[in-house]
């Protein structure tokens, strides 16, 4: 039996308002294998880690329990502890007796009696407990970004000055994201593509960066320090080495009633484009969806006029394998669709548009070249009415539950372009809320009342009526004055609720890694680790995670970086020793468990063993490859035959547990 030291935190008043620390340090004294029992205010701190170290030393402890908050908190704290007292790391057991306790409980005989229980535990385990060894993997240093947005450029430009090698994956012929469609960007109103354009460019021209443009990321294997990622690179039937970008072929295409994504539909682009005159690559890409000769074999207009030769209508996709140390997840974001809210008549009138629409509207690089007409009859709008949190938080299926924080600030900005540009016209907007809390946004806010006049109405819109004159009459209702109210606009802006990128949840699959029921990316931890995400080598940048303005975007992009260049910057990486091991002389060969091991770490093998009379016979048997395992227990669930067992939480250790809560 283990001497098993414990050590009970109050961790202030979070748990010791609710929880009789001292009384559960005297229970837990009594406990099988207990040498010692002690209390402290803060066990984290210098002092009490001092207090642990000395006591493993003095009693030759082989084994303690922190009575604490969540091991997702300090775990890896304590455990530095025991090592520096030249105990096995993996001899230190937490039992949370802070969010598990003292966080769900009021009464306090109730909390003491369910931390004593979960003190018990955790020294039941920690009886069985054995000695683990972590191993050390090779790192690959270079670095994968998944999307080309701003926050995977700020990312992939930060790695590569630290002289790594990083390669940006892009699903679009061009990097530079839902940035390169805005104009103004708020709180300072500067040029959206002057502040852009130049990182695009920075991107192309450094050494350390190769970019995977209009590719996708197909399937990943590994672990952190050694992934293997295989992009498909689709075929653009244009050679991307040989295009200067000359846009010849774009001009002389004779396909040109082509919706162009770029302007979100609101004009129309040829079969063979560009997107937009920044593209970064700069290159031609061919829509086989609408291209005559790719469809039916006539045409070849393009191929004719290219002077370098760089069309090829024979390209297919290709795949293209590469190994990564760290991986980060930067797909960004979109507008939801605004279609089932038939009240607004978003499909029933053109004058009814997003604020990503309007965007492009306002941009001079847009269809209208900066000059704001309705798209019915390209007529200047006299009155324009915003209407605030269009599917933002809707307690409907129709919506998203959450705020998408960034719509009151680009509505603001969209009012003081337009009265700016346009004093004539009149702008209302409706809220809920308005939500300003970032540096400079409430000045900002305030600005477009008392300076550029907006009207700021609290109230909801309640429908949205198109007249055969084209005027759009908008009804609302205005809760500070309490009455009914309704106004005659020639345009209306609905500011759409955001939410991740469809490709969120697949690359979610292939990278194991964590989300909410929103499909976004979940942090390992909210506050002590903000960018990386659950599974180890994978890291979080930009609105992935949840809905961020550019500033916070780029922030948490260098932020990424950053531990990505810790990982690379390491020769070799300690993995998990609590890994699954196989007994193969249980083990009956059914393959279950390599079947639900989501990392491929399990494979089979054919043995030669001898029998009792001395014969031998060739058994199929599971082997773990512990570099890749990364101990989610998923075989050890599986197995029909209990051959399979997780070391630092084997099945005697966890009915130990549960035995010890039952007594």
């Amino acid at each position: 039996m283990q001497r098993i030291g414990v050590f009970v935190c109050h961790c202030g008043t979070n748990i010791a308002s609710t929880v009789d620390v001292r009384v559960v340090a005297e229970n837990l004294k009594s406990e099988p294998g207990v040498v010692f029992s002690a209390e402290y205010q803060y066990m984290c701190s210098e002092a009490g880690q001092k207090l642990i170290i000395d006591a493993i030393k003095e009693h030759n402890l082989g084994g303690i329990v922190v009575c604490s908050c969540s091991p997702r908190m300090h775990e890896a704290t304590f455990r530095k502890t025991a090592a520096a007292a030249g105990l096995n790391p993996y001899m230190v057991e937490i039992a949370n007796i802070r969010e598990q306790c003292s966080w769900i409980h009021k009464d306090k005989i109730t909390a003491t009696q369910k931390a004593i229980v979960l003190g018990r535990a955790a020294i039941a385990k920690v009886n069985l407990n054995a000695p683990l060894k972590a191993g050390e993997t090779p790192v690959t240093k270079r670095a994968l970004v998944i999307g080309g947005g701003i926050a995977g450029i700020q990312t992939a430009l930060d790695i590569a000055e630290a002289g790594f090698p990083v390669d940006i994956v892009e699903k679009n012929p061009t990097i530079g994201g839902k940035m390169t469609q805005i104009d103004k960007t708020f709180p300072t109103l500067d040029c959206a593509a002057c502040i852009l354009t130049p990182k695009m460019v920075d991107c192309a021209q450094n050494e350390n960066i190769k970019i995977y443009s209009y590719s996708e990321v197909d399937a990943v294997t590994g672990f952190v320090g050694n992934f293997t990622v295989r992009i498909r690179r689709k075929a653009r039937y244009v050679k991307e080495d040989i295009c200067t970008g000359c846009g010849l072929c774009t001009e002389k295409c004779p396909q040109k009633k082509v919706p162009d994504e770029f302007n979100l539909g609101l004009s129309n682009r040829r079969a063979i484009y560009i997107p937009f005159a920044q593209a970064v690559p700069k290159v031609a890409t061919i829509d086989p969806d609408y291209c005559t000769m790719l469809k039916s074999g006539k045409c070849g207009v393009c191929s004719k006029v290219c002077g370098v030769k760089a069309i090829d209508y024979t390209q297919k996709d290709e795949f293209v394998e590469e190994k990564y140390g760290a991986i980060v997840v930067a797909t960004g974001f979109n507008p939801i669709s605004v279609d089932k809210y038939d009240e607004f008549s978003y499909s029933k009138s053109a004058d009814v548009v997003t604020s990503l629409e309007y965007e492009r509207l306002m941009n001079a690089a847009g269809p209208t070249s900066g000059t704001l007409l309705r798209p019915s009859d390209l007529t200047h709008p006299k009155t324009i009415v915003f209407v605030q949190c269009v599917g933002s938080r809707c307690n409907d299926e129709r919506g998203k539950s959450y705020c998408s924080k960034i719509c009151c600030m680009y509505t603001a900005k969209h009012a003081m372009l337009t009265r700016e540009k346009y004093p004539d016209t009149d702008v209302y907007v409706f809220y809920i809320d308005v939500r300003t809390p970032g540096k400079g946004f409430d000045e900002f806010y305030r600005r477009a009342v008392e300076e550029y006049g907006v009207h700021y109405i609290k109230g909801m819109v309640g429908k949205v009526i198109p007249h055969a004159d084209g005027k759009l009459e908008v009804q609302a209702a205005d809760l500070i004055a309490n009455e009914q109210i309704i106004v005659n606009a020639d345009m209306v802006v609905l500011a759409a609720a955001i939410e991740p990128d469809k490709s969120a949840r697949s690359i979610g699959t292939m990278l194991t890694a964590s989300m909410d029921t929103n499909d976004f990316f979940t942090e390992a931890h909210p506050k002590l680790r903000p960018v990386e995400s659950p599974t180890a080598g994978i890291f979080l940048s930009g609105a992935c995670q949840g809905p961020k303005d550019i500033p916070e975007t780029v922030a948490q992009a260098s932020a990424a970086a950053a531990k990505v260049i810790g990982v690379l910057a390491k020769n070799t990486l300690k993995g998990n020793p609590c890994v699954a091991h196989s007994d193969e002389q249980m083990c009956n060969g059914c393959s279950q468990c390599e079947k639900v091991c989501p990392y491929g770490a399990i494979t089979y093998v054919e043995k030669e063993y001898r029998n009792f009379d001395r014969t031998t016979i060739v058994r199929r048997v599971a082997q773990v490859n512990e570099a890749v395992c990364q101990g989610c227990g998923a075989c050890t669930v599986t197995c029909p035959s209990g051959a399979m067992d997780l070391k630092g939480f084997s099945t005697k250790q966890i009915m130990a547990e549960v035995d010890a809560i039952c007594k």
